[in-house]
């Protein structure tokens, strides 16, 4: 991806914090193609040159919004693999899930992009933005299953591979049935209360502590 100019990164921190909220909502609120960078300017009070000097294109400015998106995302995923290290492997990924749907509560537009992209529109470089996003939750979940195998917390016999293939798949569908009626099936999580995704997401860790580790829940 292209780097970001150095314009915008030598803007103020609220400035570029305002910019970012504005992209943000422009692209959930109308895709890629129909987002307006007139809108984005007129609700900002910057000339329309400032924002192509500062990311070039309106698709610059999208993968510099997704760039941030993924930060933003990783940052409380790297501080649970880091302080859990010694920790049950099913309360690791019990605490990344909710930091997921933290994640969806704080930034409800940037999880609406990324459904959008997933779902509905064809973004520019969908294919590779998506494939990144994944290829992170790939990392993060291999690096928790191959250290819970070390420590016989996971079976030994249990393919790593289709391990991760299936906890990613598990959590992203989690995530969407929180957002989208649709997916939500019998799960009970669509627009439920904090109380309510925590006990499913109970449920969902015993089935995972059931299948994966080959001692029954404890």
């Amino acid at each position: 991806m292209p780097a970001t100019p150095g314009t915008f990164l030598n803007l103020p921190e609220e400035k570029r914090k305002r910019v970012l909220e504005e992209a943000t909502r422009e692209f959930a609120e109308h895709g890629f193609h129909q987002a307006s960078v007139n809108r984005m300017v007129s609700r900002l009070g910057i000339a329309k040159g400032s924002l192509f000097k500062y990311f070039g294109t309106k698709q610059g400015l999208f993968e510099h919004l997704f760039n941030h998106a993924v930060e933003l995302f990783k940052a409380p995923l790297k501080d649970i693999r880091e302080g859990t290290r010694d920790g049950d492997f099913f309360e690791r990924i019990r605490k990344s899930m909710l930091a997921g749907v933290d994640f969806i509560e704080a930034h409800p537009r940037i999880y609406s992009i990324y459904l959008k992209m997933l779902f509905q529109e064809n973004f520019p470089m969908r294919e590779k933005l998506l494939g990144e996003i994944r290829q992170a939750s790939t990392k993060f979940l291999r690096n928790l299953v191959e250290e819970a195998r070390k420590n016989g917390q996971l079976r030994a016999d249990m393919d790593t591979d289709m391990a991760v293939y299936l906890l990613d798949g598990v959590m992203d569908r989690f995530f969407q049935s929180i957002a989208l009626p649709f997916l939500d099936s019998s799960a009970g999580l669509y627009r439920a209360d904090r109380t309510t995704i925590e006990n499913r997401l109970d449920t969902v860790i015993d089935f995972m502590r059931r299948g994966l580790s080959g001692t029954g829940a404890s």
